[in-house]
């Protein structure tokens, strides 16, 4: 099965259940250099910054999605300046489970999670999504323990100070399943 590029004007999504409901499933790399996958339900879509030669008060359209550092993953994302976020049905439930539960230092985990890597301008997604966001990271730093103003968040959140780094992506391009 195919996709095909729409605008991000087009998109018709619930972030809040997408992402915190369904997961979606953060991957960095290529064929030739290797790549990893991890799933997430934290994250964030939206808009922020404008570039000089862009609409006037029209913010970059963003992917958040945030990381902790000894996720295997955030190497691939440190690496490379394009990431993915694939979205499944939920049909995929399992395999993004597995994916969030195995790491791909050990084992080829997304073969073992039986999805089908497409390799696409030297970054990766997967057969089975619905959707996939294609990202160039803009930013990324660590959140520190002295910017919540709510610190049970920290205690519940980050018992062994293990805090995420954010990276937020541009969405250079959305891609959709071919019907």
């Amino acid at each position: 099965m195919s996709f095909k590029e729409i605008g991000i004007e087009e998109l018709e999504i619930n972030p809040m259940t997408m992402i915190g409901g369904d997961w979606w499933l953060i991957s960095a790399g290529n064929e030739q250099n290797g790549y990893n996958a991890m799933t997430a339900s934290w994250g964030h879509l939206g808009a922020i910054w404008e570039r000089p030669e862009g609409k006037a008060h029209m913010g970059l359209p963003t992917a958040c999605v945030y990381l902790r550092p000894q996720r295997y993953t955030k190497e691939y994302l440190e690496r490379e300046d394009i990431f993915t976020l694939s979205v499944f049905e939920s049909n995929h439930k399992r395999a993004l489970g597995y994916l969030g539960s195995h790491s791909g230092r050990n084992e080829d985990k997304i073969a073992n999670a039986n999805l089908t890597p497409v390799f696409d301008q030297g970054t990766i997604y997967y057969e089975q999504a619905k959707m996939v966001f294609v990202c160039k990271k803009i930013y990324n730093a660590p959140l520190q323990e002295s910017g919540f103003v709510d610190t049970s968040l920290v205690e519940n959140n980050y018992p062994k100070k293990d805090f995420h780094e954010m990276y937020i992506g541009e969405i250079v391009k959305v891609l959709v399943k071919n019907d």
